[in-house]
């Protein structure tokens, strides 16, 4: 069996220096070191792109695009955010494969069908991730938002974090039990707590890459992963290119149906 494809989150080399350097930088770094997909990151964006710009060199480098923005989809008051549409052109202006965003503040009496008339035709694939906070790090409101929008056939499926769950105390192998028939995309980090008992995102282990493909039993095999943890080195295509190669590994042994969703 094939490898899988491996997508890079720019927020791994560090706020400051893709800051410095650009986003647009790093395009020729990852297709050298065999990544399939790069992960543009809203917030580090200090002047607003050129997305024709940015399509037209991730394209050259023969790579796909994912737009993420820390937008979340419900608003507190239950609503869907009203700038969701144009985050989703936008995405498109970037060539971008799919739009990532959070849950925000889902519940039972969300307007899904609000939801669905945000969408265009050619709209990129919106992807719900499981971030952080008590709103949208849980596995129960995430269960009722993906089996809700199901039943609407809603153009979304979800990017599952494996780290993020530590952060409200849920179990990720639970979390993909559950949760797997809508996942598209995976963020893979470890996570350790310092002394001051905060949880920081690391690099993988041995053991954390074994414990993992429990996790990728869960998934359709063939879903992009993505490392979403830190890259710090002198020779960042070397690292990244190890870390690519041990990513792309995860899964192979799962015999579903592939997707690249």
């Amino acid at each position: 069996m094939h490898a899988s494809p491996v997508s890079i989150s720019l927020s791994s080399y560090g706020a400051d220096l893709v800051r410095q350097r650009g986003q647009m930088s790093f395009i020729d770094l990852l297709a050298a070191a065999g990544v399939r997909r790069i992960e543009l990151r809203e917030e580090l964006f200090d002047a607003p792109p050129d997305p024709a710009s940015f399509s037209a060199a991730i394209t050259r480098a023969g790579l796909e695009a994912l737009y993420s923005s820390p937008l979340e989809l419900w608003t507190v008051q239950g609503q869907p955010d009203p700038r969701l549409p144009a985050k989703l052109a936008l995405a498109r202006a970037f060539g971008a494969v799919a739009l990532k965003v959070s849950l925000g503040h889902y519940r039972e009496r969300c307007d899904l069908g609000a939801l669905q008339a945000l969408f265009a035709e050619g709209d990129p694939v919106l992807l719900v991730e499981n971030d952080q906070t008590l709103q949208g790090g849980r596995i129960e409101p995430l269960v009722r938002f993906f089996q809700r929008a199901h039943s609407w056939e809603i153009p979304l499926g979800m990017t599952f974090d494996i780290g993020n769950w530590q952060w409200q105390g849920e179990s990720a192998l639970q979390a993909a039990r559950q949760l797997g028939r809508w996942v598209r995309y995976v963020h893979c980090k470890a996570v350790q707590q310092s002394p001051d008992g905060r949880l920081h995102a690391v690099p993988p282990a041995e053991a954390d890459l074994l414990a993992w493909e429990a996790l990728f039993d869960e998934f359709s095999p063939g879903l992009v992963r993505a490392v979403e943890y830190p890259l710090v080195s002198d020779d960042l295509l070397t690292l990244t290119r190890n870390q690519v190669n041990s990513l792309a590994r995860l899964g192979l042994g799962a015999s579903k149906e592939v997707s690249h969703a």
